[in-house]
């Protein structure tokens, strides 16, 4: 993933604040496109899973088959980490500690220290 993660955020790294209004609208429009692909991607899982499920309920409504099987869980599961897999690329590996989190934590903890009264 290293290989396609750094072409595909490249484009963002290397300007140096020089770049033309046509340029920002192709990067703006290629991030977007990933985004839309993304969402499309949560879409369709959640929509066929929906599906298993209910398939599955009624199986063991009307026969005598278990709903809490490997079998019914299996593909949401394994998509699932297709799908995380996907939000990564995506979104970057930063989706929860971008470095604003980390300026702000340590902002905090520099407080923190700041308070505490050592004798």
């Amino acid at each position: 993933m290293g290989r396609f993660r750094k072409r595909m955020f490249e484009d963002y790294d290397d300007y140096d604040g020089n770049i033309t209004n046509d340029e920002r609208y192709n990067l703006a429009y290629k991030r977007m496109k990933r985004i839309k692909g993304f969402y499309s991607h949560l879409m369709i899982y959640v929509l066929v899973n929906i599906f298993i499920l209910i398939a599955s309920a009624n199986r063991g409504i009307i026969g005598n088959e278990e709903f809490w099987r490997w079998e019914t869980f299996s593909t949401a599961i394994f998509w699932g980490i297709g799908l995380v897999i996907h939000a990564f690329t995506v979104f970057g590996r930063n989706i929860f500690f971008s470095i604003d989190w980390e300026e702000r934590k340590i902002k905090e903890f520099m407080k923190k220290e700041a308070n505490q009264k050592w004798e």
